[in-house]
């Protein structure tokens, strides 16, 4: 097989939400019985011909498709499957009308949602089934990943995390690894958002030590955790015995991050008079411990989180955190769940050596964890809140309940198709999503607000609540 991409900079940043003229259809490795180290591997279905998907190569005239490594600048082809058991024509496939159309021709049977079919179509967060071989994965991609010209991302094994401890290899992944590139590498105070459970505060050790101060250690705290009356000692500090004879000489979070970053996770659970003590701190370093009359600067940066809409924050305080870091959610890049999964269990495993001599193939946390075909499909399909969290806690419910060596019972979660399958029918366009369409969702998700507007493929739920007010529903938060 080939040696990783080496990873080169593009025009252009690649946009995660938007279609681009250049985007197709393709099929993802998401599990494999016999080849596990391939999971992430792609083989994109140019619309047009019919293609063969099968064994190593095709003989004959017929358009042969391949897998490959895609990253930024690169593509490292794999070639067809490697396993013995399936066909040298196991599939033929062709792109037409914003899905995958799928048609056997080999030894092992297809499953689409656990029942045998010759012929089906896949749309974009979809899952087929060759026999109890391997799981492909509907997805969109461009032709052609890039980054932000200047960025530089250092290159890592495939499907492996990245320096900054982040898994994936989905344009939304490789788009975010950009954008923190040149984060990273400026002064100006940050706020991230993401919902929870998204990894936010990896992202904020990720910029620091991608930055000019990562030789002092990150200063970290959950801005939740301030005593109103205290906010002033906790950011800023005091002197000895003051403002209570006893009270012990410190420097505050603001002078303990002096040369460094300061993250300040949950930001926005501050009230607006708390939010403000960090205003002229923010614009010129000065600030005064308590009970001192002289002023002391700090030469720090602020990286700011949120699980809240940044309209939340005080207007003056959101004017001075300039640089901005969206996170994506797991529902808006189920191809790297397999891949998240994996380095999941090799990190529960690296704590509890009986899990890796029970559930991993050489029995330790290197090798690849022995995952059951219908808990991957349910993985993938599943609807997520919390995210990573919650991923890590249904492998835990796995373990849990299974009752020999391969990871089972999370079969039963909640599925759902996921939001590029609403993307394809109605184009992330809310004027062309009816009001069936919304009624379904809202009855399927009892209408639970967070979960409908991305089921629809809309970009955030004030969107929706303006097509309810149009149709004349409401939703729950």
């Amino acid at each position: 097989m080939a040696d990783d991409a080496t990873l080169t900079s593009g025009p252009s940043p690649y946009a995660p939400r938007a279609a681009k003229l250049d985007d197709v259809l393709g099929l993802m490795l998401a599990w494999s019985a016999d080849e596990p180290q391939r999971i992430g591997e792609v083989a994109l279905v140019p619309a047009g011909p019919v293609w063969v998907l099968g064994r190593y190569g095709v003989e004959g005239d017929a358009e042969r498709l391949e897998f490959g490594r895609q990253r930024p600048g690169k593509w490292t082809s794999t070639g067809g499957f490697g396993s013995p058991t399936i066909s040298r024509r196991q599939l033929t496939v062709r792109a037409h009308a914003g899905a995958i159309l799928v048609a056997n021709e080999g030894r092992l049977p297809i499953r689409r949602d656990g029942k045998v079919v010759d012929r089906t179509e896949l749309r974009p967060g979809q899952v087929l089934e060759l026999e109890d071989r391997v799981l492909l994965l509907c997805v969109r991609r461009p032709t052609r990943m890039e980054v932000s010209p200047g960025s530089e991302v250092r290159d890592f094994p495939f499907g492996e995390p990245d320096a900054g401890e982040m898994v994936g290899e989905s344009p939304q992944i490789w788009g975010l690894r950009s954008h923190l590139s040149f984060v990273a590498g400026r002064n100006a105070h940050v706020l991230v958002i993401g919902p929870s459970g998204t990894g936010k505060e990896l992202i904020a050790r990720g910029i620091h030590n991608a930055s000019s101060r990562a030789g002092r250690p990150l200063v970290s705290r959950n801005a939740a955790t301030f005593p109103e009356a205290l906010i002033d000692a906790e950011l800023f500090g005091n002197i000895k015995d003051y403002p209570n004879p006893g009270m012990v000489e410190r420097p505050g979070l603001v002078g303990e991050a002096d040369g460094s970053s300061l993250f300040l996770d949950e930001i926005g659970e501050l009230g607006h008079d708390m939010q403000a003590h960090l205003l002229r701190v923010l614009d010129d370093g000065e600030y005064q411990r308590l009970g001192e009359s002289r002023r002391r600067k700090s030469s720090f940066r602020l990286i700011a989180a949120t699980n809240r809409d940044e309209s939340e924050l005080k207007h003056d305080l959101l004017a001075r955190l300039t640089m901005r870091v969206s996170l994506p959610d797991l529902n808006e890049r189920r191809e790297d769940i397999p891949l998240i999964a994996r380095h999941l269990l090799r990190r529960i495993a690296r704590r509890d050596i009986a899990i890796a001599q029970r559930f991993f193939d050489d029995g330790t946390p290197n090798g690849h964890p022995r995952i059951a075909p219908a808990t991957m499909r349910a993985l993938i399909g599943h609807t997520y809140q919390t995210h990573v969290r919650e991923l890590e806690g249904l492998l835990w419910r796995a373990m849990g309940a299974s009752t020999g060596n391969f990871l089972e019972g999370v079969e039963t979660v909640t599925t759902a198709i996921g939001p590029y399958a609403s993307e394809e029918w109605y184009g992330g366009d809310p004027a062309l999503v009816p009001a069936s369409a919304i009624r379904e969702s809202m009855e399927r998700h009892q209408d639970v607000q967070e979960l409908v507007w991305r089921e629809l493929g809309l970009t955030s739920r004030h969107v929706l609540a303006r097509l309810l007010k149009r149709h004349g529903g409401t939703v729950r938060e």
